[in-house]
């Protein structure tokens, strides 16, 4: 609960700072795999709307929807999958007529340790010298129970049980295989390809047909809903700057479709 009061109090000084300077706001709490992508997200929302000041948070999908549960002052939220999205919108926390796909993840098995090559997803995992493999709690993060179900598709959940180790969410997962805390992980394609990563370790991408589509979707909060800024920064990411972007990053492109709730 300290930590959603802190969260709360910050936005909510940031938000004053930027009103005495005359720019609108907009608070946004985003999925981890997002973690890269938004700044190059915000930098092309700034160009046509340089007056508006936009506040980034990431964490797991699910962690996010209590905080916002809780009255953390979010006007925009980014989540990994659907389900969250719709979930807030059910409970009251959201508006369902903003609820939008914007993106989709795509999966990946990634090492950094020399000699490891991701071959395929059975040669890392039964592997004997592979003594530690992150993914992303399941219980909060959408592509760590993409991991999950990859493993259950091939016959691999049993000898993959005593190797798991788990990130609070996906960016924290990353860290673990980059750091080399674990030995090879299920992070989200956007990171490997972020600035900061893309030249380390080596990965293999997971087939589609392997887990259920990662469709990444967006939502305005109760809060935001009455925030002109809010609903145009969440229009903004369909539009073809965005996409864009989220090429870049890996994502595939859903159709574009705005779904009331």
């Amino acid at each position: 609960m300290r930590f959603i009061h802190k969260i709360c109090l910050v936005l909510i000084l940031a938000t004053l700072s930027a009103r005495l300077h005359g720019a609108e706001t907009v608070a946004v709490a985003a999925a981890a795999n997002l973690a890269y992508v938004l700044e190059p997200l915000n930098a092309e929302f700034a160009k046509t709307r340089p007056d508006i000041a936009v506040r980034s948070e990431i964490g797991a999908s699910g962690s996010l929807v209590a905080q916002i549960k809780n009255g953390a002052p979010y006007d925009v939220f980014l989540s990994a999958d659907t389900e969250y999205p719709r979930k807030l919108v059910d409970a009251g926390g959201a508006e369902g007529a903003s609820f939008v796909t914007f993106a989709m993840g795509r999966l990946v098995l990634w090492t950094t340790r020399p000699g490891l090559a991701p071959t395929s997803i059975e040669a890392i995992v039964r592997n004997e010298s592979v003594r530690k493999l992150a993914i992303a709690n399941p219980d909060t993060a959408p592509y760590g129970r993409a991991a999950v179900e990859v493993l259950g598709k091939l016959g691999l959940s049993d000898i993959a049980k005593p190797k798991l180790v788990f990130g609070e969410n996906i960016t924290q997962t990353a860290q673990f295989v980059s750091t080399g805390n674990a030995d090879a992980g299920f992070v989200a394609l956007s990171l490997v390809l972020s600035p900061k990563l893309k030249d380390k370790g080596r990965w293999l991408e997971v087939p589609e047909s392997l887990y259920a589509p990662i469709e990444q979707a967006g939502v305005l909060t109760s809060r935001g809903a009455a925030n002109k800024a809010a609903r145009q920064y969440l229009e903004f990411l369909t539009s073809p700057a965005a996409r864009k972007v989220f090429i870049q990053f890996g994502y595939g492109l859903p159709e574009l479709h705005l779904s009331a709730q």
